[in-house]
């Protein structure tokens, strides 16, 4: 059941992608609220593991690619249409990739990701429910804040004339904001694999 609610995130980014291209500003105002709804099931699909004991290695790992299309799908899209600079997604995209390619060694031997974590820096700022919350949530208030205002200079140009500088500004800053705590999750997980996968010293002669 719970990767079915994962799956179902993922037919939901279809539908806001819909909506952001389709040129309709009174359509566009949904934006805000599906981001919402995408966001919160991401919390949801855990939830109901954890409720019905289906927590698996694969339901863990099928939930952060989902995480990781969801995420670089949206940045593209703010990149794609303007609102944000394109060094963000490509900065989500590297930092993806490079802690997907360690995850995945841990896979291969039954660990899951966050398990992976040893250092208690490590696990607070990439296994700590805390900081994994608060990540998604400054994710799903940057996307939602940014979409939101998609059809505002069609719908009210007026309000927009007055008002858009700061709020594109707002949600330049939480761009930024996400940016920066993508860098500060993702380098614990490349230091600790940096420094567990070097050789170890060689054994002195006797």
């Amino acid at each position: 059941m719970a990767n079915w609610v994962t799956f179902g995130r993922f037919l939901l980014l279809f539908v806001l992608l819909g909506t952001v291209y389709s040129g309709v500003p009174t359509l566009q105002l949904l934006n805000m609220p599906l981001v919402g709804v995408i966001i919160s099931l991401d919390g949801v699909d855990g939830w109901v593991a954890r409720r019905f004991n289906q927590e698996t290695l694969f339901g863990a790992t099928f939930d952060i690619a989902i995480d990781r299309i969801v995420e670089i799908v949206l940045w593209v899209v703010l990149a794609h249409l303007g609102f944000v600079g394109v060094w963000i997604p490509l900065l989500f995209i590297i930092r993806g990739n490079l802690v997907d390619a360690i995850r995945s060694k841990g896979a291969t031997s039954g660990t899951a990701a966050f398990d992976m974590m040893q250092s208690p820096v490590g696990r607070f700022l990439v296994a700590g429910r805390f900081m994994r919350g608060f990540y998604a949530v400054l994710k799903a208030v940057a996307f939602g804040w940014i979409l939101c205002w998609q059809p505002f200079p069609v719908l009210a140009p007026d309000f927009w004339a007055l008002c858009g500088g700061w709020l594109t500004g707002i949600g330049m800053v939480l761009a930024w904001a996400s940016a920066a705590i993508c860098v500060l999750r993702g380098a614990p997980v490349i230091i600790e694999f940096c420094i567990n996968a070097r050789p170890s010293a060689a054994t002195p002669r006797g």
